[in-house]
């Protein structure tokens, strides 16, 4: 098992490649442990944070957290075999993150067998008392490639102490609930999100080249439009190895290296007298560095990710096509300068540094908080190693939490990086099964609980447990939760827009609103139809009255009456009504024409009497005054 630091990862490649080094001090080099934080929450004695190592397997919640209990297997705890009991999460209960110890298996192996039996997550405990370790992949195990890539679920390594703490509570009987916390694992300082992926173009080193090439391709169209938009810087890197100069002469050295022994890659095949060499690798990693940078300089450094794919595709080890002409054909085909890039690629028979090359040895030994690069594939995204598999939606979900909260480009809140969490019994999430809404978001960083907008309609709540349709408009949404039925060309609903109670059975049902309203049989015991001539006749909603014989039923006096008399006695009402409204029409004119008449001859006798008789009130005529005057 890997992970217990850059000095067995050193041996391992020493012994695996024949005396191959890495670039740096083996005894000051640097391998960075990345770390997850994992929250006790419950019980109150074991309160606090700790900090747990992320494998590097499986699929961390990168910008998330996950809440879950404890559970600590009776038997079977190194979690080495098959789980024969369950540990799915109940309906409405926490997930259940499986305690295993350390040792007796792969962790690879631990984890796949927890996570066929239903659990959400794995800690292991440490068997040492010791920093925190990575748990790696087996170096080789054919049997361990065909579960590592279907292992979906995120696991850590805890410290023996805190681990027994935590067992301990558990066997005491208590309920021990826990929080892993994603969300800095990787920093967010700003809107844009620096990362690297250290690769090789061997396509003939088993699974994880067969992994890393499949996610390349899948990842691709991501990272461009990151790229495309601004959004990110990119840059790729290849690790490679310098052979001992008391090795240098060797079949192995000459193989496998180029500049005399400075740059070197494994063999392929893992033997030197077939195939493709390392120095092959060495020199198609040195050209898909300088196609990067020859791309970069035309602003146009996505065709990176167009040139490794296709390259992949079109020139494979395995079709004796992984050559220099296959590769101008890629790069022509692109529109690539293919001049420049072997300027770049330089002299690889000279017996002195390739810059290129150098620059990638210097960049594979940690600056700051990261560490140095020893595993392949390594993914770097904002100067923090990533762990966990690369796969596309959870690598996409690792970049986007570099992002600072609110600044994340669309590609970050597309389907490819919503997690399941919402599938999965709805997040834990309040839910409406009837009209399918959910309560449950599911971002990249993490599940929310949120009562939704639908229909220009807003649900209030607390998104877990309950949300309710407030305000105009709420009865379309799912009729508002009420009842409501539709019988015999009518249809009913218990729904009310407004007031404290939102259902209630509408006038003729009776019940609780919500779950049914039950139609009333009005015409029971002669609740309604009353009268003695009428008969009831029940129906859904309201009922029907009707009369015997030549009776016709009154509804609001509950009286059944002759249809005759109802006739004649409107005809009499209508005639006493047309002579009352001529007798005062008639009226009504008389008595303008007598006021008229009247005006009139009161005007005619005071003109007459004017004449012989002028009132005080009258002004003299006004020639008879100017008479006087002359006498």
């Amino acid at each position: 098992m890997w992970g217990s630091g850059r000095r067995l990862v050193l041996r391992g490649l020493v012994a695996a490649w024949l005396g191959l080094a890495l670039i740096g001090d083996m005894v000051s080099g640097r391998f960075v442990v990345e770390k997850n934080s994992l929250m006790v929450t419950s019980p109150n004695e074991l309160r606090g944070k700790h900090d747990s190592a992320i494998a590097n397997f499986g699929i961390p919640q990168y910008g998330g957290s996950m809440a879950g209990t404890i559970v600590y297997p009776k038997q079977n705890n190194d979690g080495c075999e098959a789980f024969s009991e369950s540990f799915r999460a109940k309906i409405g209960g926490l997930p259940y993150f499986v305690v295993v110890d350390r040792g007796g298996c792969f962790f690879a192996k631990k984890v796949w067998n927890a996570q066929n039996a239903g659990a959400s997550a794995v800690l292991v405990v440490d068997n040492t008392d010791e920093p925190l370790i990575t748990m790696d992949l087996p170096r080789e195990d054919t049997d361990a490639a065909t579960f590592i890539q279907n292992i979906t679920i995120p696991s850590a390594l805890i410290d023996k102490a805190f681990g027994g703490q935590l067992k301990k509570a558990y066997q005491n009987g208590e309920m021990v609930n826990v929080n892993l916390d994603w969300r800095e694992a990787v920093p967010h300082p700003d809107n844009r999100v620096e990362y690297e992926l250290w690769t090789s173009s061997n396509d003939e080193c088993g699974p994880k080249c067969d992994m890393l090439m499949e996610f390349v391709k899948e990842f691709k169209g991501a990272a461009q439009i990151l790229e495309q938009g601004g959004y990110s810087q990119f840059t790729p890197h290849y690790i490679t190895w310098y052979c001992p100069q008391s090795f240098i002469a060797s079949k192995q050295c000459r193989s496998q290296c180029i500049n005399n022994g400075r740059y070197c890659a494994p063999d392929p095949e893992q033997d030197f007298s077939r195939g493709y060499d390392g120095k092959d690798v060495v020199i198609e990693n040195l050209r898909q560095l300088c196609v990067f940078r020859v791309a970069n300089e035309s602003k146009r450094p996505w065709l990176w990710w167009d040139y490794v794919t296709d390259f992949h595709i079109r020139c494979p080890m395995k079709e004796k096509k992984y050559t220099e002409d296959c590769a101008g054909n890629v790069i022509k085909s692109l529109g690539l300068d293919a001049r420049k890039i072997k300027n770049c690629m330089g002299d690889t028979d000279a017996d002195s540094e390739n810059q290129v090359l150098k620059e990638e040895q210097d960049a594979q030994v940690g600056k700051g908080s990261r560490g140095d690069v020893t595993i392949l594939p390594t993914l770097v995204i904002n100067s923090r190693q990533y762990r966990g598999k690369l796969e596309k939606s959870a690598v996409l979900k690792a970049v986007c939490s570099g992002f600072e909260e609110t600044t994340e480009p669309a590609v970050c809140l597309s389907n490819d990086i919503e997690t399941n969490e919402c599938l999965s019994n709805n997040g834990g999430c309040w839910q409406d099964k009837a009209s399918n809404i959910t309560a449950c978001k599911d971002t990249f960083r993490g599940r929310v609980c949120e009562c939704p907008l639908v229909q220009g309609v807003q649900f209030h709540g607390d998104g877990y447990t309950s949300c309710e349709a407030r305000g105009p408009g709420r009865c379309l949404i799912n009729n508002g939760g009420c009842w409501h039925n539709s019988r015999e060309g009518l249809t009913f609903s218990a729904c009310m827009e407004w007031g404290e109670t939102k259902c209630r059975c509408p006038a003729g049902f009776t019940g609780d609103g919500v779950n049914s309203c039950e139609d009333v049989n009005e015409c029971k015991d002669k609740k309604a139809c009353q009268c003695s001539e009428c008969s009831c006749r029940n129906t859904w909603g309201s009922y029907d009255c009707s009369c015997s014989g030549d009776l016709l039923y009154i509804r609001d006096h509950d009286a059944c009456i002759a249809k005759r008399a109802i006739q004649s006695n409107t005809t009499w009402v209508a005639v006493w009504v047309i002579l009352i409204g001529l007798a005062i029409a008639a009226a009504g004119a008389y008595m303008v024409y007598k006021y008229r008449l009247r005006s009139y001859m009161d005007s005619e006798i005071r003109a007459i009497m004017a004449q012989y008789m002028p009132l005080d009130s009258q002004v003299e005529i006004a020639n008879h005054s100017r008479d006087e005057d002359h006498t």
